[in-house]
């Protein structure tokens, strides 16, 4: 079972009741975005996502992209799909309207992009890195390369690229070589090699845009000397047409454990002649500013990508138990087998997935909608206040999500059993595939460092007490009936608080702190995901109790309260075993030399 189907009535509920998008068509710039016109949107790229792009991933599992000579080759199913793609204007959601974009919240356009992640997270990949170009060249770019690449780049008629690591620099971008000389003509030429380029090379579009870092001659050394370069495949004429093919080549692909279909490059630049043209964005030596642009927004599109690879997991697995028969079930007739949904355990690996997909949908949706009132709202103390949230929640969403990528996908091949480590079932595609998520756009744990040592600080520590206090408020409200959830979403808020009281009175020892940051990070991430469920929880009971349960009936909302309830005594306990881990410190892990971890 390979299907998909876009679980639209749940993240319509997250729209309504967690992130409530009403918050955002009250101001000037989302006016337009209203609730029927959003839910139109949403059901209509649902329907493309399933019928459209999910039965392209197995054979691009399957085939995979190739390279032969200088092109790389895609499964002919993947032009089809991103042309129809690029016509209906998937790509443009989010994107300034000045520019031909649709001019939507991110909230909206995350939603979607989850929905095209699900049904194919190799496919999507491309789009990923092009939103990601486009937005780093609104906010950086100069008015004649907007007017030059962006309206290509919005409709997807043209790629973009992120070009950061070299072969000696890893996660180090400080150390990249790659070197810009400035030509006569105010251009440069760049020279050397990136490795690792998503999509660097193909033929679903006319032109791709790669931004790439590089050093000029006079540069200073670690990451204060690097500049950014928008480095197009094709040059473009002053009448916008292609011109000459630029000195920019595929070198090789790697051969992954998943995303097969996405091709992951070794870029060679400037290799025939003096060097490929680039045009400097920004100014010289602010080329991190610029990336970290790009790279905060894919870092909330991977963990989209996190919870989107579940999602698709949990739908196949669902579907598995209860077609395949297997053991007695506790009210099965002597001698009758009985579907494996019937078994606890089985029904325990349910819902595991499925709490934490909801947590993790609100969490990542939440980020999206802190960043819109960031970007949109009138009054600038609520603007400031906003991205602070946003920064905050962005390594929790890559992060987290990413992790539980991994293990929900896992937990779908053990519903499996036996046939989910059968490559035919197709489930163990998206464990595969699941696993490079939490590696790119800064490893997991360089997020867990970014946490504890840029986020936690804001304001001398008082934000994070601010955003603590807010939980602590949802949990004295929570009514009655969602006792067990109050109980055990405030012993985790606990067990977080001293958790993060404990980091505080270590500031002067950070690497005491670094050595508990990846841990901490789960535990805060969370405790966020049942804060979030926990609200979503009040207004399914509010509902229920009102019997005004709008556009969701009384049996969706009941199941709202399960999860929560599952999510509180199930997950929301591992917080308080977290905590010794945060605070064990870093002795252990520097007591054994090299040679004493050999065998």
């Amino acid at each position: 079972m390979t299907t998909y189907t876009a679980p639209i009535r749940d993240i319509r509920y997250v729209l309504e009741h967690v992130t409530p998008l009403r918050e955002l068509t009250a101001l000037p710039a989302f006016a337009h975005a209203e609730p029927d016109l959003v839910a139109g949107l949403l059901e209509e790229v649902g329907r493309f996502s399933a019928q459209a792009i999910a039965p392209t991933n197995r054979d691009g599992d399957q085939h995979g992209a190739t390279l032969d000579g200088d092109r790389v080759v895609l499964p002919d199913s993947f032009k089809k799909v991103y042309d129809q793609y690029v016509e209906a204007g998937w790509g443009t959601l989010q994107h300034p309207t000045e520019f031909g974009g649709g001019g939507f919240p991110l909230t909206v356009a995350n939603a979607a992009k989850e929905t095209i992640n699900s049904a194919n997270l190799a496919f999507s990949l491309g789009p990923l890195l092009t939103t990601g170009a486009v937005y780093l060249l609104t906010h950086h770019g100069s008015a004649e390369q907007q007017q030059t690449y962006l309206p290509k780049m919005v409709t997807g008629e043209w790629a973009g690229t992120m070009n950061l690591t070299e072969p000696q620099a890893g996660s180090d971008v400080g150390a990249v070589t790659t070197r810009a000389v400035p030509a006569d003509d105010g251009s440069y030429r760049i020279t050397g090699q990136k490795i690792y380029i998503t999509f660097g090379e193909h033929e679903l579009t006319e032109n791709i845009v790669h931004l790439v870092l590089a050093r000029l001659p006079d540069a200073p050394p670690g990451t204060k000397g690097i500049s950014l370069f928008l480095v197009p495949k094709f040059l473009v004429n002053d009448d916008g047409s292609l011109g000459e093919r630029n000195d920019v080549s595929v070198v090789s692909l790697e051969h992954k454990l998943g995303i097969h279909a996405s091709p992951t490059c070794v870029m060679a630049y400037g290799e025939d002649g003096e060097g490929a043209v680039g045009y400097l964005v920004g100014e010289p030596h602010t080329g991190m500013r610029g990336m970290f642009t790009m790279m905060n927004d894919a870092r909330l599109g991977v963990g989209i990508q996190g919870l989107a690879i579940a999602e698709r997991a949990y739908q196949q697995a669902l579907a598995y138990a209860q077609e395949r028969r297997q053991g007695r079930g506790p009210t099965s007739a002597p001698g009758e087998q009985a579907p494996i949904i019937e078994h606890a355990d089985v029904r325990r690996m349910l819902l595991t997935m499925k709490a934490n997909i909801e947590a993790m949908r609100a969490l990542c949706y939440a980020n999206a909608h802190a960043l819109d009132l960031a970007h949109g709202a009138d009054d600038p103390v609520v603007r400031e206040q906003q991205q602070k949230l946003a920064d905050l929640l962005t390594p929790l969403s890559k992060a987290w999500c990413t992790d539980l990528g991994v293990e929900l996908t896992s937990l779908a091949v053990q519903v499996h059993g036996g046939m989910g480590y059968v490559e035919e079932t197709g489930v163990a595609q998206h464990f595969r595939d699941a696993r490079i998520a939490p590696i790119y756009e800064g490893t997991n744990g360089i997020q867990a460092l970014d946490l504890v040592g840029r986020k936690l600080p804001y304001d001398g520590g008082a934000y994070v007490k601010g955003v603590l206090g807010e939980i602590r408020d949802t949990v004295d409200a929570l009514p009655e009936e969602l006792g067990t959830v109050a109980v055990n979403l405030g012993d985790a808020l606990d067990a977080l608080q001293e958790a993060t009281d404990w980091i505080f009175a270590q500031r002067e020892t950070p690497n005491e702190v670094f050595a508990g940051a990846t841990p901490y990070l789960r535990m805060f991430a969370t405790v966020v995901g049942g804060w979030l469920l926990a609200r979503g929880a009040v207004s399914a009971s509010a509902a229920i109790a009102s019997g005004d349960t709008g556009t969701f009936d009384a049996e969706f909302l009941q199941a709202k309260l399960t999860t929560t309830r599952f999510f509180a005594e199930q997950v929301l306990p591992t917080v308080r075993g977290l905590q010794p881990s945060v605070t064990a410190g870093s002795r252990d892990l520097y007591a054994l030399t090299p040679a004493l971890l050999a065998p």
